[in-house]
């Protein structure tokens, strides 16, 4: 793998080395202990432990929320626990700013922020893109999901996987606590899915081992939907006074029967069915083993100069058989079967050198960085008759696997390599101190170099190439007028690689199917405050992007579209009063389609983008019973427009979810109970629209769900 040109390494090496002062009128520099942004640590839990006092902020690695210049949030294993969290989506419904969405197509879990998609293999694992599972990543794998709002190209690099515009998510691998730790899980779900877990740590000294392991196998609430999943993951890690390291590999292997699919609107909204209902049919089913693994180490080269480097890696291959509906206001469907397998083998890597120094009165954060992504992907698709079968979505009745051989791409026993992409990127970055820490300057640009080719799917003959480089500038501003407030103000920007043409849109062929886009260049500009009480706290901020899109015109699809995003963000979080812990907020968003290759678009909101969402998550220790806690959640997303001419949008909905643990000591051993109903009204509602550009397809919400466990602490 290329992991950046010779040019680039070469302005590493010059830019990194220790600064040679020839002037005799240059300021003295003066080695100060760097404090703060480790590759390695993480920054503590605040007051109420569900979130943290800071997390990964892309090349800067981990700093407080009050130091750094854009929104983010970073929810811990705590609650992760509590919650019974079964995958980063769950997580995820405790953010105001976040929407979980799905894939187009397929069974890939989707996050909206700001209105954009992020998908699932472009968030990071402990700092590193693209080597993630791609359709969806168990909870058990985690220590913290870190949530940082905006474009983020300069900080993070170009998301392989093409999205990233509105936010981006790093995972923290779990790592063992100081104490030893050995604890079984059981539990069960509404359907009668069961569920086991093992998780057990130790410490030898500075060196820390973590191993879990977990399995749930079984029907879901939802009727008919099968789920079996496993996921094994070992971390390592050493703590030294000068050296960190860590290491962590997973493998997850997750297979659905008759998954629910997505349903596209012909026209009106149907009215949602019963959310425990089921149409998919019973021979489709969804299938992804997964197996990756990073190693990331930092040095302290001087008390003022660190070092660091990453790489990791993904093995992951899926296979589907789907049907999904195409449906008129009635209920009535039609659908084909579509087939499709891939192969992935991903290798992604980082490093950098960051120094804390002190010229005069101004400290600088100095950081040199570099970073690459190689995607190699092998595809194969098959279609039934796009005539379909008919069908409902109230009563839906199962059909005879029709024969996927109207239209095929590529050997399923051996699918060719259909894409190749190749990301690499330097940064250089300061971030100044002036006024002993009260005002905070970032500046930093990023050079990246996106490569992609597409190839046939039936000869394996490449049909498209593109190469290109572009530069990211950064620039951001905070200022602490107190040690409670903090003020900031950034611009960034966005860039992601050129998407590749599908070979169909709606059924349709697209006739320059295989072609790659240029990459699309988003920008941002946002502002806003933070406060922090010591035991709550919260952010208010403002923001503006405009991005390019994709669209499809007379069966071609281009890049001739752009779409802007305006909104205003609250966030709150912490434990205001003992034994009351809280995370909430809500998010305004306004959005318009600038330019479409169809006037009628242009001037329209977005698809599947909400006016207003809002959450808030409680708990509450009750003082008359010692170790009882009790917690609600209630979600609320506003309606969501569900075509291009905003003719036909979806209904709000709102959610409530109600829980309880206690926790108690039998023989010694402290034991943790823990029951929560999901959507405790039984609303019936869907809950998203579209997710991928351009489309507006329909997911059902979850149906009334109960979840209990018991886990015990040997």
């Amino acid at each position: 793998m290329r992991l950046f040109s010779s040019s680039s390494v070469a302005a590493l090496v010059l830019i990194a080395a220790p600064p040679v002062l020839a002037q005799t009128d240059a300021p003295e520099v003066e080695a100060v202990v760097v404090t703060g942004g480790s590759q390695v640590e993480l920054p503590g839990a605040y007051a109420g432990g569900q979130v943290a006092r800071g997390g990964r902020v892309g090349l800067f690695g981990a700093l407080e929320v009050m130091d750094t210049p854009y929104a983010v949030t970073s929810y811990t294993q705590q609650l992760m626990l509590d919650q019974q969290a079964r995958s980063v989506a769950d997580v995820l419904q405790n953010d105001p700013v976040v929407r979980v969405a799905k894939g187009f197509g397929n069974f890939q879990e989707l996050y909206v922020v700001r209105g954009f998609p992020v998908y699932s293999d472009d968030m990071a694992y402990n700092g590193v893109y693209g080597i993630l599972p791609r359709q969806f990543v168990a909870a058990e794998f985690l220590e913290r999901v870190e949530v940082f709002h905006g474009a983020n190209t300069f900080l993070n690099g170009a998301a392989p996987g093409g999205s990233g515009v509105g936010g981006a998510f790093n995972l923290v691998p779990k790592r063992a606590p100081d104490a030893p730790l050995t604890r079984l899980t059981a539990g069960w779900e509404t359907g009668g899915q069961l569920y086991g877990a093992a998780d057990v740590a130790r410490r030898f000294g500075d060196f820390g081992a973590r191993l879990n392991l977990a399995r749930r196998d079984g029907e879901q609430a939802i009727q008919g939907q099968q789920r079996e999943l496993g996921v094994a993951a070992l971390g390592l890690d050493y703590r030294g006074e000068r050296f960190r390291f860590a290491a962590d590999v997973g493998l997850q292997d997750h297979h659905i029967d008759a998954p629910r699919p997505s349903v596209t609107p012909a026209g009106a909204i149907p009215e949602p069915p019963s959310a425990d209902s089921n149409f998919a049919q019973p021979w489709t089913y969804t299938d992804e083993r997964q197996l990756f693994g990073v190693v990331r180490g930092e040095v302290d080269l001087t008390d003022t100069f660190s070092a660091w480097a990453a790489v990791g890696g993904r093995d992951g291959e899926e296979q589907n058989v789907l049907a999904n509906p195409t449906a008129q206001a009635s209920g009535v469907t039609s659908a084909y079967r579509f087939d499709n397998r891939r192969e992935d083998a991903v290798v992604s890597a980082d490093i950098g050198l960051r120094a804390q120094l002190q010229t005069g009165p101004v400290g600088h954060r100095l950081v040199v960085s570099a970073s690459s992504v190689s995607l190699k992907s092998r595809n194969a698709y098959a279609f039934s008759n796009f005539a379909g079968f008919p069908g409902s979505l109230y009563a839906p009745t199962a059909v005879a696997p029709p024969v996927p051989n109207f239209f095929v791409g590529g050997s399923f026993d051996a699918p060719h390599v259909t894409e190749r992409t190749e990301n690499g990127s330097l940064a250089i970055a300061d971030m100044l101190s002036f006024l002993d820490g009260a005002v905070l300057a970032t500046v930093g640009l990023r050079r990246q170099e996106i490569e992609t080719a597409s190839f046939d799917y039936n000869s394996g003959a490449e049909l498209s190439r593109y190469k290109s480089d572009a530069v990211t500038p950064a620039f951001a501003l905070v200022y602490k007028p107190s040690q409670q407030l903090s003020l900031y103000a950034n611009y960034s920007e966005a860039l992601v690689p050129g998407q590749i043409a599908p070979a169909t849109s709606g059924g349709v062929p697209i006739v320059n199917a295989g072609e790659v886009l240029e990459p699309f260049r988003a920008e941002q500009v946002e502002a806003g405050a933070k406060y922090d009480a010591g035991r709550f706290g919260g952010t208010l901020s403002v923001f503006n992007t405009t991005m390019p899109s994709a669209v499809v015109e007379n069966a071609r699809f281009t890049a001739g579209g752009e779409q802007q995003n305006r909104g205003v963000e609250l966030s709150v979080y912490g434990e205001p009063v003992e034994g009351l812990r809280v995370i909430g907020g809500a998010t305004w968003l306004d959005t318009e389609i600038a330019r479409s290759a169809t006037a009628a678009f242009q001037g329209r909101s977005a698809i599947g983008v909400p006016d207003f969402q809002a959450s808030l998550n409680a708990e509450w220790d009750v003082p008359a019973a010692e170790g009882l806690i009790l917690e609600g959640r209630i979600t609320h997303t506003g309606s969501q427009w569900a075509n291009g001419l905003n003719t036909v949008a979806l209904d709000a909905w709102t959610r409530l979810d109600l829980g309880a643990r206690y926790a108690l000591q039998v023989a010694g051993q402290p034991i943790t109970v823990r029951a929560r109903l999901e959507n405790v009204t039984g609303e019936d509602y869907w809950a998203s629209a579209g997710g991928y550009p351009g489309a507006n397809y329909l997911v059902l919400g979850a149906p009334r769900t109960l979840l209990v466990s018991a886990s015990v602490d040997f």
